[in-house]
């Protein structure tokens, strides 16, 4: 997915009103309270062009490279959305490239090629925590303002990208792990991980199992690598379930293999076997399985702000030459459980990334 598209400029709305009206005069239909409203009409949308293009100065039309570790994943299909509204806004475009299959390489190929093609920014979800330290280092002294999405390097790392916009892993993990021990007394927990070590869910792994363990209860978590695509992770939850059906509880730390789970527990009717389990991300099965109690939660990173964001940033880097942009943004966490994951269903938006329908959603009812 990329926007190729101009934004309008004022020059060209003028000249469309200009046409409108004269082909309005020419049917006579320029007469009066009509009269009145269509060239309010007009001048409103004029108005609206002309505040759109005097934002900001003109600038080129500045490219940006997002590089992905999962690109035909469907939990980037709002982050995606997310960063053609953006670059839409602001007059930009932007390429959406890397691996399908978490494959650090093919990635690094990516960067690279971002860097030989003089891309005015780059954002790279940095799932490995050596491989993208020399391309960033070179992006950088080629002028190339890198970002990280999604998933950031470690503390302390050589890496040197200017700022992560994504969840605090470690804390959404630590919290869903306080939440695994508020629902298993004891006895096995599985714990589904993707691709063990990548730095997208792997600090998710680390704070759940870290907040299971000062727990005190007597659980033991059985960590299961899942795989990359989402046909294995479906099987591996399955195989896991039937392998140990005495489980207490299965959680995941990714989107695929949290509807895998949500899946097993609706085949196998888990609840009425007193098996809890949950996981992260809204892939569309996923909250249809917890709305029928299939699943006891599942956790939102808003997946449409880790590329909204991301773009506004570099947006702002380089029209204020580097003074404005580059800050850490927690793009937030929320668990979302039967008693709230109506609206989610309810509504089909960009925002989600279950309707590609540009739009304003009213909000009904409390806020909280």
């Amino acid at each position: 997915m990329s926007d190729d598209q101009d934004r309008p400029t004022v020059e060209s709305t003028d000249t469309m009103s200009a046409k409108m009206r004269s082909g309005l005069q020419r049917r006579g239909l320029m007469t009066g309270a009509v009269a009145g409203g269509a060239a309010a009409m007009l001048a409103g949308l004029a108005t609206q062009a002309r505040a759109a293009s005097s934002a900001f100065p003109d600038h080129p039309r500045w490219k940006f490279v997002f590089i992905n570790h999962v690109t035909t994943n469907p939990f980037f299909v709002p982050t995606q959305y997310g960063i053609a509204d953006a670059c839409k806004l602001l007059g930009c475009s932007y390429q959406w490239t890397g691996s399908e299959t978490s494959d650090a390489a093919q990635m690094v190929n990516s960067f690279n090629a971002a860097i030989a093609s003089k891309a005015d920014g780059i954002a790279c979800c940095l799932v490995d925590p050596k491989a993208f330290n020399q391309p960033t280092e070179r992006a950088l002294d080629a002028g190339i303002p890198v970002f990280a999405y999604n998933a950031d390097v470690p503390l302390g790392s050589p890496n040197k990208r200017l700022a992560y916009i994504g969840q605090d892993l470690y804390k959404a993990g630590y919290l869903m792990g306080l939440r695994i021990a508020d629902e298993v007394q004891s006895g096995h927990v599985a714990l589904f991980i993707a691709t063990p070590g990548q730095l997208n869910i792997q600090p998710r792994f680390d704070g759940a199992k870290d907040a299971i363990a000062k727990s005190g209860k007597s659980i033991t978590v059985d960590e299961v690598a899942s795989g990359p695509t989402l046909n294995e992770e479906i099987a591996k939850v399955q195989a896991y379930y039937l392998g140990h059906q005495d489980v207490k509880g299965m959680y995941a730390v990714d989107g695929g293999t949290t509807m895998g789970v949500t899946q097993a527990m609706k085949q196998y009717n888990l609840p009425s076997k007193g098996i809890h389990g949950g996981g992260f991300d809204l892939l569309p099965k996923t909250l249809e399985n917890i709305s029928a109690g299939f699943g006891d939660f599942t956790i939102d990173q808003q997946p449409y702000l880790q590329g909204f964001y991301t773009v506004m940033e570099m947006f702002m880097f380089k029209a204020s030459g580097g003074l404005v942009g580059p800050a850490d943004i927690n793009t937030g966490l929320k668990f979302v459980t039967k008693e709230t994951v109506a609206p989610y269903l309810a509504t089909k938006t960009r925002y989600e990334g279950n309707s590609g329908q540009a739009q304003i959603v009213p909000h009904h009812g409390a806020i909280g």
